[in-house]
């Protein structure tokens, strides 16, 4: 049964986790993001809350780019690290040992790790409570084929981290049940 509190409650996890990059002239940093979502499909346009405080937001608003980027179990590793250390205090791909290209379209680092990026030019950034939220319009994708078919997963060459909270995920991969719910004839 529910109970009514004013409270904050924060339940948006299992979630999947961006990898947010970023780079301004010499500079360039890596985050974890849980709040983050397509805005549209034509035009691409995606959006990502950020904190001001946060390196990344600044190189964001210094270079007006960002890039997306989704990774494997393997390496939630790099969640863990993106999300715990800050670049203030260094290189967190030197630390972290990620390895990278820089964009096609703008200058934010790709991981050679992930199995989907986007790279994103901003649009519009908008402040919402504690975090701001910056819009892209996608400018370019890379997407790795053997983990996909017919534009959703393949589970066989693909485990997902869901981060479920403290330092806990849940991995979607060929062992999780997948069920397709179908409506009621009735309901049609």
């Amino acid at each position: 049964m529910l109970q009514s509190t004013d409270q904050t409650i924060l339940h948006c996890y299992p979630g999947l986790i961006a990898l947010v990059t970023a780079k301004n002239e010499d500079t360039q940093n890596v985050m974890a993001a849980g709040w983050h979502s397509y805005i549209s499909y034509a035009p691409a346009i995606y959006g990502v809350a950020v904190g001001k405080e946060r390196f990344t937001h600044h190189l964001i608003e210094k270079s007006k780019s960002f890039a997306i980027n989704f990774v494997t179990a393997e390496y939630a590793h790099y969640i863990e690290g993106a999300g715990k250390l800050t670049g203030a205090d260094g290189d967190k791909f030197e630390v972290l040992h990620m390895e990278w290209n820089e964009g096609i379209t703008v200058p934010s680092p790709i991981l050679k790790a992930a199995y989907v990026a986007y790279e994103c030019q901003v649009m519009d950034i908008q402040t919402y409570g504690d975090h701001d939220w910056i819009v892209g319009e996608i400018t370019k994708f890379h997407r790795d084929e053997s983990k996909f078919e017919n534009g959703l997963p393949k589970f066989e060459n693909l485990q997902i981290p869901l981060y479920i909270g403290q330092s806990k995920y849940l991995i979607g991969d060929s062992s999780s049940t997948i069920k397709e719910i179908q409506l009621d004839n009735n309901l049609k």
